[in-house]
């Protein structure tokens, strides 16, 4: 293992140490969903009012899902026997993994977890501990048990409890590989019940995996399943249960062997197994799923190279077709939470199964191509799976599961409107953290050069280290070089990127270039030549001068002065877009439903009607660049009454776009608690708005909102990136003062998506 990769791993086990470590500890928490404010409410949540509700299920015991959280609470469970690929590393070693699992429960399906690590490896005492605390929950994961306690334990829980219960690391893994390979299938145009498949690996997964192949079709005879030992024929002794059910009459014995003229390969092992030369012994059209993490049984690109008609899947995020199980779990308890279910069985499964499946053959939406910033994503070789990051997986997936439910007879209550189940669990998203996610994604599939100034400040120093360590852009650091290595080592940050001094020797050449660059631009506006010279060696005109000849794609700049100081050599350096008069900038609020923009919140005092007009076009220009459609509020103190002088101007603002650009969907002048409640939107039926509520906000004057952003900035009751720099002719972004750590991360990252915006738009690629 090289030094280097030795410095990356050291830095990648204290990120995650730091990121544990931080406050509030954990991963989860624990917030009230109801009033508290008043003495009112806390003797309504507690005595004496608490008692009704006690009693009413203590006569109807199914009230319990009316009257409690029960009905979107999963415990997550673990022994800690099989944690990841660490091993037996004991319960509460395995806390961070559950807490973890939880969290993806909470941020993907909205369901709330409680994790529970049982110091107990007694299989029955565990079984007695579960079924103690099953009443407080309406489901349960079973997590990182190790076989082959890991099946007794499930199938005495199953049959013993009556809510939803599954250990994912074996039906996760099962159901996602078995919708890989419907597809893979089609493509491949082999059948199911003709195909020869070796499985390599005999664990928990691949026991599973094997079970949900057999249920889709697959023949038993035609299945070689492979452990540490070679193939499990009739000459082993001393074999489980779990693989005495897969005994091979055969005398094939090594792996190499099996996989000849096979159809298809499973691996659920460990990496680096099957080499180029078993994969050229099968088939026309290998169906590979090497899902061994983090290295394969075969490395992608060495697969790829050595069979250009192999068919594969992996279980990493950096190649086509990742297996991953949180394309599951999360929207298989939600349907089966949403019906009470009294269990999770074969025909809840295979609904699992075939709506993944499905959906990988629908059109992919622009948000999801946008995601993960490619022209096209099509079912075929390359998406045989759906992304993780698709919006549709709740919808697809989770009512698959409840209507399974229901008509297989599991089900406690019924859904009469399915459409509405939909648009249901569409609300339940709650802050839209995964849009982060998705820009992140986006940023790293054609990472930029993004320079940030102010590069001696802690925060800007960190935010470096982690668009760098992530693969969001390639940052360099602009200020004194000298002072921005001592805080890099005052820091411990161990970070190997440009910095860039405009006073350092090495920077002669840019200085003469951007002198001229800087003369001629303004030497008609009262700069002279000498002042021209000075003002180079200074980082607030540096930045903007290397952005526009091109010496890195998209500046980060403010952080310790204040906006407008900070603005004005950009604005004097990097010229507007064709057709803008004014440039503008929006901030992104990352509310608790779905995020909304507000503009201008940091350039125009008092926007004219024409203003209003040029900011609300280039609000939905930057609003369509997340994937989002604009809907547009031009926003005053009166609803469509244009009395006062403001809401006239709003009035006139709106009238100009509505006739010049008669597609857009915008309307006002309105009040936002107007534009955003559906019920206040439908008194106004004329409006371009619909009942649709409003998700783009264009205020009347700058105090407006930059108050109302700042307000909200400060609660911290949503995640606020930006300001949002419209209408300039390069990617440049000035930060608020004394911005956070993820502040800049994510500014940065909008940077990035604007240099690939620009980029594309250029090339046509």
């Amino acid at each position: 293992m090289s030094d280097k990769t030795n410095r990356d791993e050291k830095k990648f086990s204290q990120a995650a140490l730091d990121y544990h470590k931080a406050e509030p500890k954990g991963k989860i928490e624990v917030i009230p969903s109801k009033p508290h404010s008043s003495q009112r409410d806390l003797s309504l949540a507690y005595s004496p009012g608490v008692a009704v509700p006690c009693m009413e299920i203590h006569h109807k015991p199914e009230t319990v899902y009316d009257y409690t959280g029960k009905g979107n609470l999963v415990a997550v469970i673990s022994n800690g026997t099989a944690v990841l690929g660490l091993g037996d590393i004991g319960a509460e070693a395995s806390k961070p993994v559950m807490e973890g699992k939880g969290l993806l429960f909470k941020i993907f399906a909205d369901i709330n977890v409680f994790d529970i690590e049982i110091n107990e490896k007694d299989p029955d005492k565990f079984i007695e501990i579960v079924k103690g605390i099953a009443p407080t929950f309406g489901g349960i994961n079973l997590e990182d048990i190790k076989a082959p306690e890991a099946f007794y334990i499930e199938q005495r829980l199953k049959e013993e409890l009556d809510i939803p219960l599954m250990h994912d690391d074996q039906h996760g893994t099962a159901i996602i590989s078995a919708a890989a390979l419907i597809n893979s299938l089609q493509i491949a145009n082999k059948n199911i019940d003709e195909v020869k498949m070796v499985v390599n690996g005999a664990g928990a997964a691949a026991v599973a995996c094997t079970k949900l192949y057999i249920a889709l079709g697959l023949k038993k005879e035609n299945v070689l399943m492979c452990d540490s030992k070679g193939v499990i024929n009739h000459k082993r002794e001393n074999l489980t249960p779990e693989k005495l059910d897969f005994v091979a009459q055969t005398d094939i014995e090594t792996l190499e062997d099996a996989v000849k003229d096979a159809d298809v390969f499973v691996g659920l092992s460990k990496g680096n197994v099957m080499t180029p030369e078993m994969l050229r012994s099968m088939r026309e059209n290998p169906i590979v799923f090497a899902l061994a993490n983090p290295d394969p049984e075969i490395g992608y690109d060495v697969a790829i190279e050595t069979r250009k008609d192999v068919i594969m899947a992996t279980g990493r995020s950096d190649f086509p077709n990742q297996v991953n199980n949180v394309l599951g779990f999360p929207y298989i308890f939600r349907g089966a939470l949403d019906v009470q279910a009294r269990g999770i069985n074969e025909a809840m499964k295979l609904a699992a199964v075939h709506a993944i499946a499905n959906l990988a053959k629908e059109p992919v939406p622009e948000a999801v191509i946008l995601a993960y910033n490619l022209q096209n994503l099509q079912f075929g070789r390359e998406y045989f799976i759906p992304k993780p990051f698709d919006n549709r997986l709740i919808t697809k997936v989770s009512s698959a599961v409840a209507k399974a439910a229901v008509e297989s007879g599991i089900a406690g209550k019924t859904i009469e409107d399915f459409e509405e189940y939909e648009n249901q669990l569409l609300d339940r998203m709650g802050r839209d953290e995964k849009l982060v996610r998705m820009m992140q994604n986006r940023a790293k599939s054609n990472p930029k050069r993004i320079t940030l100034g102010n590069a001696e400040e802690y925060n800007v120093l960190k935010a470096a280290q982690i668009l760098y360590e992530e693969g969001i852009a390639y940052p360099s650091l602009l200020g004194n070089k000298k002072y921005i290595k001592e805080q890099m080592e005052r820091f411990g940050i161990d970070l190997d990127v440009p910095i860039i001094d405009p006073s350092d020797d090495d920077q002669k050449e840019n200085r003469k270039k951007y002198r001229e660059t800087l003369w001629k631009l303004r030497q008609r506006k009262g700069m002279n030549e000498y002042k021209a010279k000075r003002f180079v060696r200074q980082r607030d005109y540096f930045g903007p001068l290397m952005l526009r000849h091109g010496d890195t794609d998209g500046l980060i700049v403010g952080f310790s002065k204040n906006y407008t100081s900070v603005l004005r050599p950009v604005l004097e350096v990097i010229e507007k877009d064709k057709g803008v008069d004014k440039i503008a900038a929006m901030m992104m609020i990352l509310s608790e439903k779905k995020p909304i923009f507000f503009a201008d919140t940091s350039i125009n005092d008092n926007p004219t009607a024409e203003d209003l007009v040029n900011i609300a076009k280039m609000a939905e220009i930057t609003v369509k660049t997340f994937a989002i459609e604009p809907r547009i509020a031009m926003l005053g103190y009166e609803n469509f009454a244009a009395i006062s002088e403001t809401s006239k101007k709003v009035a006139k603002a709106v009238s100009i776009l509505h006739e010049k650009f008669p597609k857009m969907i915008v309307d006002g002048e309105i009040q936002p608690d107007f534009a955003m409640n559906a019920d206040h939107l439908s008194d106004y039926p004329f409006s371009k708005l619909g009942t649709t509520p409003a998700n783009t906000f264009i205020f009347p004057n700058l105090e407006s909102a930059n108050l109302s952003y700042k307000i909200i900035r400060g609660m911290k009751v949503a995640q606020v990136i930006g300001p949002i720099l419209m209408g300039l002719k390069q990617p440049v972004h000035v930060l608020q003062m004394r911005s956070s750590v993820d502040e800049i991360v994510n500014l940065a990252t909008v940077a990035v998506l604007d240099a690939q915006r620009r980029e594309k738009k250029e090339t046509g690629k």
